[in-house]
């Protein structure tokens, strides 16, 4: 079935991918790469994560309602958490120029044909609600501490947050929480998006590879993890501008780890080509919308 096909992949009983040793050094040879597919593409790249800092100034205008203020440093710190998805394009173009094929910025929607886009839109909709669960409890370790009285202003909730005994307990029990959530992330998602790319699998194949590499890595993965948080912190100033920047960069860097962390299985896919088009009607509508939902179709 389509739905045992996301979840297992092609072959349910294909070997699990091989897990290297890697070290410090290969994260800054893949954060190396990663800056210089970046320069090799640059307009595709800007383009694909411009929509960041219109989101995160969208964001910052929302907040000046105040109502919404005690969440827009969740919200900034969960684009990390939505990362890993959100920059599936840029793997793609990393992974074409690895191959020597043409990396116009329109083949960063290739995506689209891949024979894995269930097990990626459904990797996807998993991270998205880690995300949304952790909006929840970050709004439920505020109100825990200050109530559902929103601020009064901007100055009055940054008083309170780092001059009262509860803003401190909100900022040591926010970051505490948002750690486990980057954690869960990291590990769930770290390898497993260049993964389906790289190869026909399912989401449970990819997730346990990720896991296994950061299982047998412990200490660069986390050294990984706190370099994201770095960049996207650094990226995060002057309005979130620099995102631009270190976004496409994180992107294409993170399908350098992959490469790094996983044994290549000797067969990379080309090129995605479209099949042939089927006559559609009506009553497809909606599956339409969702190409893999059909795969049992004659």
């Amino acid at each position: 079935m389509a739905h045992s096909h996301i979840i297992a992949g092609a072959d349910a009983n294909s070997v699990l991918p091989g897990i290297r040793t890697i070290r410090p050094m290969d994260l800054k040879d893949a954060l190396a790469k990663g800056i210089d597919d970046f320069y090799s593409m640059p307009t595709h790249a800007v383009f694909l994560c411009l929509i960041y800092p219109i989101l995160g100034l969208i964001l910052f205008r929302l907040a000046v309602g105040y109502d919404v203020l005690p969440l827009l440093f969740p919200l900034a710190a969960g684009f990390a958490l939505i990362g890993p998805f959100t920059a599936v394009g840029l793997y793609e173009l990393s992974r074409r120029r690895e191959l020597g094929l043409d990396t116009y910025w329109t083949h960063a929607f290739d995506v689209f044909h891949s024979p894995s886009i269930g097990a990626i839109t459904a990797l996807g909709v998993l991270l998205m609600v880690i995300f949304l669960l952790w909006l929840a409890v970050a709004q439920a370790i505020y109100v825990e501490n200050f109530g559902y009285a929103p601020a009064a202003s901007v100055q009055d909730f940054v008083e309170k947050v780092f001059t009262t005994s509860a803003g401190w307990k909100l900022i040591i029990a926010g970051n505490a929480v948002g750690f486990l959530f980057a954690v869960l992330v990291l590990t769930i998602s770290v390898v497993s998006f260049p993964l389906l790319l790289d190869r026909n699998i399912g989401v449970a194949v990819a997730v346990l590879t990720s896991v296994r590499a950061v299982a047998m890595n412990p200490v660069t993965m986390a050294l990984w993890g706190l370099m994201v948080i770095a960049l996207l912190a650094i990226g995060s100033l002057i309005f979130l501008l620099g995102l631009t920047v270190v976004l496409p960069v994180l992107g294409h860097s993170t399908w350098h780890l992959y490469r790094k962390a996983v044994e290549p299985d000797g067969e990379p896919r080309l090129e995605y080509r479209r099949g042939p088009k089927r006559r559609r009607y009506a009553a497809d509508f909606p599956a339409v919308l969702f190409p893999w939902s059909g795969e049992d179709r004659p």
